[in-house]
């Protein structure tokens, strides 16, 4: 590890207990200038010396920490664990919780999750106000599963570009993409002499090409004139889209090893390099700023730095400009969304909308993780975590992908590569999605053989499949593809439909889907609905009995091409003329209100049987605690051989009902966007022009109407202001289509400004009815006085017609 990687990804240490202390010895006050320095493999030296010349125990523990902090700055975990380990106990670690925090995360990189979780409990305990003691418990929870179901990438150690030293952070270093350009502190780089805070070479800029056949050339400096690489560290290059300029991080100076990091700017032309020079993100000498991605058109730049205004530690920052060749913006923190308290950093801007990023921060495997995160709108989505191989307890970070492709390189110092960080390449295969299952019969459980399935899918795709003997059916991997929706329908002569939903989108691994379909075969006797309950000689449809239709709604929608008769019954207790009447107007409430949940009125037969068709129980029934046998017909004279009132009631009740029986199953369904002519009649007494009113808030009366062709329910006002909608009702039927901008009275783009209707805005219906009464282009205003519904009094009547309005009886009488 060394200077360039960790300065910018490492949470700047504020060391406890700050040696000045007089009499303090020069071991530990040059121990302290080091890591002040940042020379921490020095400073490791220098507190390992003075800890052994230590008698006091509390002085002891406070350099136990600080070597524990100059080998987890150094990457040295174990050495780093065993450090924190000596004093986890101890009181110095009771007075300054971070101890608990820092043993965490090396135990969590040392993949002891089941001890690292026990450490970050008591960490968000002590803490509770930082969330990296609570995300490392998540991060121990979620390890073990990411390890047990890796995703679909695969990675691979590319081991001809990789040394024994660390190599890292590679960019494309030329149009055809054959070409990398990286960070290495192998053998040969420029630097003189160690880096005191690594104990590697100082860093440089290699390159190293592939041949036809994918093999990797040795890698070579990038630059053997000096314009490049310098005695300083220098790394994380990144080209424009053009490949003529090229953006890197460098760290330090030949004379200076402690300045802070920087972002230079380079030209090339052909194989010559111009002079550096630095980008200028804002004077402050003391920030450190690094690992620059940019946009395809080097108009936005998002890097990495510890400026003030951030989250914590290292964050991501975006900055922009109106040409290149201009100077960026004041940089904007990308926010909390994306930041955490610890180091987010060696970001990646793909298809200028999607940024790969390194974070600490959140939960992860250990170390540095590799996050996704889009921009939506103006926002960043919250990061999501590529999980393993991708990710792994050690660092991973400083991921690049080829443009088009879901392929790149990206770095790791995980178990098992060749040197400390190394360069992987990594793919993404295509998503494999499959989709199969059964069919079977639901009354007989058995497989239905040569049933069609047919898949349609959201991209506009259409495929149909048949069940084979076994009832099997599936789609294959060509068939169902990734970010789709698709909708299924079993078809089988004699069944009901059966249709599902499924889909690919936001699926992130393969996956074989199995659906398994279980269809009702059409009855040839009528089905009993569930209770569909009225008043006394009443057929209005109470709203707590509309469920009582959404199985019947469902079965509809589901199924085209079949048309269905309505059939209500009665009890015998009254004569057989107003029974049929009374279940006539009952079978019609119920077949308007399925043609207001959008069934084809031409699908729908309603007929009142009155009490001339008694049920035939075709189970055992239950009924207000009496139990009817099955087989049992329900006659009158059954009914009246019973022995206790209760239980003729609830005989009676179970004659009362509504069934549903198909008619017919070839009816041509409409085209999708072809409207039906809403054919609802508000029913009147036959012999009679009598409607019947209904009883609304305060006893007020409730007059049905039908407004050009929505049922619309006005409450009567005695006095008489008009025909006058409420701002939801009007809004209603303006969205509705009911009533358009053509119908308002004036100018429209004043009358509906806003997304609104203005008050005292002036319309008129092209038809309103009222039981068999008609009238045309009536007048109606909008008030926002009114809360809610709509009023009319006699005025508004009389177009209708000479009436008279019983409100005792609530009837509404046309002569």
């Amino acid at each position: 590890m060394k200077i360039l990687k960790t300065a910018l990804f490492i949470s700047l240490i504020i060391t406890f207990c700050t040696p000045a202390v007089m009499g303090q010895s020069r071991r530990i006050a040059a121990a302290e200038e080091a890591f002040s320095s940042f020379q921490y493999n020095l400073a490791a030296t220098r507190y390992k010396k003075a800890f052994s010349k230590t008698k006091s125990r509390p002085e002891k523990d406070r350099i136990s920490f600080q070597m524990g902090e100059c080998y987890r700055m150094m990457n040295s975990t174990k050495k780093a664990e065993a450090s924190y380990r000596r004093i986890i106990k101890s009181d110095y670690a009771r007075r300054n919780p971070i101890v608990y925090l820092n043993y965490a995360d090396m135990l969590r990189a040392n993949e002891k999750y089941d001890i690292a979780k026990d450490y970050y409990a008591m960490y968000a305990e002590n803490v509770p106000e930082d969330l990296r003691g609570a995300n490392g418990v998540k991060s121990c929870e979620l390890a073990a599963e990411w390890i047990a179901n890796p995703t679909k990438y695969t990675v691979a150690n590319v081991k001809k570009a990789n040394s024994k030293s660390d190599d890292f952070a590679a960019g494309y270093a030329d149009k055809f993409y054959n070409a990398l350009i990286f960070t290495s502190t192998r053998e040969g780089s420029t630097g003189k002499g160690l880096d005191d805070w690594t104990g590697q070479n100082f860093s440089d800029l290699f390159q190293t090409r592939q041949d036809r056949k994918g093999e990797w050339s040795e890698p070579t400096l990038a630059d053997a004139e000096g314009k490049l690489n310098t005695a300083a560290n220098e790394g994380t290059p990144v080209f424009n889209d053009k490949f003529t300029t090229l953006y890197y991080t460098r760290c330090g100076s030949a004379e200076d090893e402690a300045t802070n990091c920087k972002i230079l700017v380079v030209k090339r032309a052909g194989r010559s390099w111009g002079e550096a020079t630095e980008l200028n993100l804002g004077s402050d000498s003391t920030v450190t700023n690094g690992h620059p991605t940019l946009s395809t058109d080097e108009l936005t730049i998002i890097f990495s730095s510890d400026r003030k205004g951030g989250q914590g530690g290292k964050d991501l920052w975006i900055a922009t400009r109106k040409t290149p060749g201009e100077d960026f913006s004041k940089p904007m923190n990308l926010g909390p969304q994306v930041n955490t308290p610890g180091d987010e950093v060696f970001p990646f801007l793909k298809n200028d909308s999607i940024i790969y990023f390194a974070s600490n921060g959140h939960p992860g495997l250990g170390g540095l993780d590799l996050f996704k995160s889009v921009l939506r709108g103006k926002e960043w989505t919250v990061p999501v975590n590529l999980e393993v191989p991708v990710n792994s307890s050690g660092d991973d970070f400083a991921m690049i992908f080829q443009p088009g492709e879901d392929q790149g390189f990206y770095t790791s110092n995980r178990k098992g590569g060749k040197g400390g960080d190394d360069l992987y390449s990594f793919i993404n295969p295509p998503l494999v999605f499959t989709l199969q299952g059964t069919v079977k019969d639901d009354r007989t459980l058995q497989f239905i053989p040569m049933a069609s399935v047919k898949l349609v899918g959201s991209d506009g795709s259409s495929v149909e499949a048949k069940t084979d003997p076994k009832g099997f059916y599936s789609f294959s991997k060509s068939q169902i593809k990734p970010n789709t929706t698709y909708d299924l329908t079993v078809v089988k002569d004699n069944y009901f439909n059966k249709k599902a939903r499924e889909t690919t989108v936001g699926v992130e691994k393969n996956r074989d889907f199995v659906i398994d379909f279980i269809l009702e075969p059409i009855p040839e006797k009528p089905v009993v609905l569930p209770d569909i309950l009225y008043d006394l000689a009443k057929w209005d449809l109470k709203p707590q009995y509309q469920d009582s239709l959404q199985g019947l709604i469902k079965t509809l929608l589901e199924n085209e091409t079949i048309v269905v008769e309505l059939a209500a019954h009665t009890d015998a207790r009254d004569t057989d003329e107003r029974n049929d009447i009374l279940s006539q107007r009952r079978a019609e409430s119920v077949v308007n209100y399925l043609i207001e949940r959008g069934i084809d009125p031409a699908r729908l037969v309603a007929k009142g049987y009155g009490e001339r068709t008694p049920r035939t129980l075709a189970k055992d029934v239950r009924k207000e605690g009496f139990l009817f046998k099955t087989g049992t017909t329900l006659t009158e004279l059954y009914i009246d051989s019973l022995k206790t009132v209760p239980e003729k009631e609830a005989a009676h009740a179970l004659n009362r009902r509504t069934e549903f029986k198909v008619l017919s199953k070839d009816f041509v369904p409409k085209p999708k966007n072809q409207q039906f002519a809403q054919k609802v009649e508000i029913k009147i007494n036959p012999e009679e022009n009598i409607v019947t009113l209904e009883t609304g808030k305060g006893n007020s009366l409730m007059i049905p109407c039908i407004i050009n062709g929505y049922n619309v329910k006005v409450m009567y006002d005695r006095n008489d202001r008009g025909l006058i909608f409420s701002l939801p009702e009007a809004q209603k039927l303006l969205q509705s289509g009911a009533i358009t901008k053509d119908d308002f009275i004036g100018d429209a783009n004043v009358v509906l400004a806003e997304g609104s209707i203005a008050d005292k805005a002036v319309f008129r219906l092209k038809e309103m009815r009222i039981g068999q009464q008609n009238a045309t282009n009536v007048e109606a205003s909008v008030s926002h006085k009114l809360t809610e519904g709509v009023i009319m009094g006699e005025s508004t009547i009389s177009m209708f017609g000479r009436f008279k309005l019983d409100e005792n009886s609530k009837q509404l009488i046309f002569n």
